[in-house]
């Protein structure tokens, strides 16, 4: 019975819940710190970053695709936003100026994606592998190879470490973002139609829904989302960095997965991706108390993308008896 019992909600939640509250238990007892105040705030803006990108990414799985350029995106959004701000002398317009532009590059990157992929039915993985080379080539070439610094200081201030009635402005624009994106999945047909995509594209093509137009709509969406991110992260570290965001193809991929999101689309929901972010940041956050190594970290990540994929295939094959 007890078995039966974990096997439904398995295949309802999926391998999330059991997986945060084990790793809760093992990082507390291995590290007293690790439930303080003071670390769980200190999460909740790590986890930011990564979570508006998982959302983003999570678009364009449902659709059964994935961007793996969202790195580079946030890399060159960070440079083109640093170099507007840096040429403009007005703080304000400079910032202004800066924020649109660099959102407006990620968006063209999300539109030459979808449009890529849309249009000329070229595979996800090819097209945004490509892309991801070029754009992280694009923010080196336009950097020099360097950070850009001189940004005016209350982008920092403000989009860094600004806080609204007490909560840190980054934690509220992602909260208004995933919230958005649940009423857009949920509420509206966009979302019936993403879902649509991912889980038969011929039943959806011929049921009247536009493939094509929606396919490149969840590109530039997520392209949109990572330009959010690319801003956001420039604020942070007060600089222009074209090295930013390598790792958040993988973390994001293995967050949305990990929160149940089916890679082969059609299936999932933002709050269980945000949560899958949570978790990672969680795992990273607890390696990072017990000083463990960064190259082993990554091993770390890698094993769980792996996991999350198996697991994802085992809640398939249980779902299907």
């Amino acid at each position: 019975m007890v078995l039966n019992g974990f096997k439904r909600a398995f295949v309802k939640v999926g391998v999330l819940p059991f997986l945060l509250a084990g790793l809760v238990v093992i990082f507390s007892l291995a590290e007293s710190r690790f439930m303080t105040l003071s670390n769980m705030v200190t999460v909740s803006r790590q986890a930011t970053y990564l979570s508006v990108v998982t959302a983003a990414q999570m678009l364009t799985i449902l659709c059964a695709g994935f961007d793996l350029s969202v790195g580079s995106s946030v890399a060159l959004t960070s440079i083109v936003a640093s170099l507007v701000m840096v040429s403009i002398p007005s703080p304000a317009a400079a910032i202004s100026a800066g924020v649109a532009t660099g959102i407006l590059t990620a968006t063209l990157i999300g539109l030459t994606n979808g449009i890529t992929i849309a249009i000329f039915r070229v595979s996800p993985f090819i097209v945004t592998l490509g892309m991801m080379s070029v754009a992280h080539g694009l923010a080196l070439l336009l950097s020099g190879g360097v950070p850009i610094f001189s940004l005016p200081d209350q982008l920092n201030q403000i989009l860094g470490i600004g806080k609204f009635y007490g909560i840190p402005v980054p934690l509220l624009v992602a909260g208004v973002v995933v919230a958005l994106i649940h009423v857009m999945l949920n509420h509206n047909r966009i979302g019936r139609y993403l879902y649509a995509l991912g889980g038969n594209r011929e039943a959806a093509r011929l049921s009247g829904i536009a493939v094509r137009k929606y396919t490149c709509l969840a590109y530039v969406l997520c392209g949109a989302l990572t330009g959010i991110t690319g801003v956001m992260l420039t604020a942070r570290v007060a600089s222009g960095e074209p090295n930013l965001g390598a790792a958040l193809p993988l973390e994001s991929i293995a967050a949305a997965v990990i929160g149940g999101v089916s890679l082969r689309g059609g299936e999932g929901s933002v709050v269980g991706a945000i949560f899958g972010a949570v978790l990672i940041v969680l795992i990273r956050n607890g390696m990072d108390l017990m000083n463990i190594s960064s190259y082993l970290q990554m091993c770390v990540m890698g094993c769980l993308l792996i996991f999350a994929v198996v697991m994802d295939q085992l809640r398939l094959s249980v779902k299907m008896r």
